[in-house]
């Protein structure tokens, strides 16, 4: 079972020691029942709170944070009307400051004493969050266990990133409550942290003493401006006698660079997205938070290693790439996507999955995008898998890199009546860097000399993107 942290216990562990300030006010119980201020009275000789949601600002690794915490122990966390004004408020007040939020769940939901007027305040808090995050400031949030009802299905769910504490229970409705109304148990390890990372509804599953470096990182990406290049851009020019088969081979092969290498090379303060957010997770395409050469971005990344015969690219993976476009949007933060791809799939999953339309969804996102946008090809560029993430406003490839409306082979296929004639019309098609560049569809090539490695490379294109990013910054944002 999941530990249960109380509400001061986190401020103790999260918080830099001293920093928090409260922001609460003293609990006005007039006009209640006299059962009622009873019970509220036990609840917070329970608890050692006033009521069960404690707000302040505090440090998390000398960053200002304004953090929201329930209290389990004061009466299973549930939401009245109380508690509800002052996770408004703090919310409001973290907006009017320009500060990030942190908001730590544990509750059962509204709270059932107080029925229905304190059931749509979720609907003030949520409007208070969506508010908080249209000003383009963070909103992160920590699940703890339990956090149930109302409030995960409010201001629990809202977050830019989720993450769960190892074990939590984390559901719509508890299953104890779920029993009792349908008469027979609700199914163990669904409503599970680790379960719903798997899934896609959460970004992680991080325990509460690791939260500090998790909220440290993301805010580093979210926040903190650019820092100056470390690494080197490439000089030189590439081998515009490269075969387009050899460079469609080369990049097909075992240890070929993958966007992990560009990461491990040219990125820091990485935070994870994982899947949909809503119950969909496809591990061909990688989206993070992360510094890449010094430049905050959001990245999506099709993920080689995970792309086989029987792994394509899915629906899913396209609807990843859609969250972390909006996302890079509303935070404006640059938005980076690393393109190799041997394709989309080819199933009837695929089809009744929309990927066809998620494929012109990511198009038409990626083109009204505000924010610089910058596109790597890495390696392998086959079909509309490839052409979803290609739409920035500044496109690089690598020197071995292809792009293509189908594999040669299919092109083949379907010109020759067989695959015999694949690395001819690789040839006719133009799908080589150096022609990509020469037809205005590419505006930088990096070289890979003879004797390049994969770390020397993946820090090359990082520093290239770390160049097009500072570019396209010091652009107007109507080009």
């Amino acid at each position: 079972m999941a530990q249960r942290w109380s509400a001061r216990q986190l401020i103790e562990l999260v918080l830099d020691a001293g920093s928090f300030e409260s922001w609460d006010s003293p609990v006005d119980t007039s006009g209640l029942s006299e059962d009622y201020c009873a019970e509220l009275a036990a609840a917070s000789l329970k608890a050692g709170t006033d009521e069960s949601v404690l707000t302040g600002r505090g440090l998390v690794r000398g960053r200002p944070v304004v953090v929201v915490l329930n209290e389990f122990a004061f009466l299973a966390g549930s939401i009245g009307r109380t508690s509800a004004n002052r996770i408004v408020e703090a919310i409001r007040r973290a907006t009017a400051l320009g500060l990030p939020v942190l908001a730590s769940t544990a509750s059962g939901g509204t709270r059932m004493q107080e029925g229905t007027p304190a059931f749509v305040r979720m609907m003030d808090i949520s409007r208070a969050v969506m508010e908080h995050r249209s000003a383009g400031l963070p909103y992160l949030v920590h699940l703890r266990h339990p956090t149930t009802g109302g409030v995960y299905a409010s201001w629990g769910s809202l977050g830019h990133v989720t993450v769960a504490e190892p074990g939590a229970l984390v559901g719509f409705l508890g299953p104890k409550v779920f029993e009792a109304l349908e008469g027979h148990s609700f199914p163990q390890g669904v409503q599970v942290a680790e379960n719903l990372a798997a899934k896609g509804v959460i970004d992680a599953v991080v325990a509460a003493a690791d939260l500090p470096d998790v909220v440290d990182r993301a805010l580093a990406v979210l926040l903190d401006p650019p820092v100056p290049s470390v690494l080197a851009r490439r000089t030189g020019r590439p081998d515009a006698g490269l075969s387009a088969w050899s460079a469609i081979s080369a990049t097909r092969a075992d240890g070929r660079i993958g966007v992990r290498d560009l990461l491990r090379q040219a990125g820091d303060s990485i935070v994870r997205l994982s899947g949909t957010d809503t119950g969909e997770r496809d591990a061909s395409v990688l989206t993070v938070l992360a510094r890449v050469d010094g430049e905050p971005c959001v990245l999506i990344g099709q993920d080689r290693s995970r792309q086989g015969s029987g792994s394509r690219m899915g629906p899913a993976a396209l609807r990843q790439a859609l969250r972390a476009m909006a996302l890079a949007e509303e935070l404006g933060l640059p938005l980076v996507t690393v393109i190799d791809t041997p394709g989309a799939d080819l199933s009837v999953r695929a089809e009744e999955g929309a990927i066809a339309g998620e494929i012109a969804r990511c198009l038409g996102a990626m083109a009204r995008m505000k924010v610089p946008t910058v596109a790597v090809i890495l390696g392998q560029g086959c079909g509309g898998g490839a052409l979803a993430l290609l739409a920035a406003k500044r496109v690089i490839a690598t020197e071995r890199a292809w792009l293509t409306p189908l594999p040669p082979e299919g092109a083949s296929v379907i010109v020759h009546g067989d695959i015999t004639h694949a690395a001819a019309m690789a040839e006719q098609q133009r799908v080589r860097a150096v022609d990509l560049l020469a037809d205005g569809a590419v505006h930088r090539v990096v070289p890979e000399p003879v004797g390049d490695s994969v770390p020397e490379l993946a820090a090359a294109v990082g520093a290239e993107i770390a160049h097009a990013l500072r570019s396209l910054r010091r652009q107007p944002v109507s080009r």
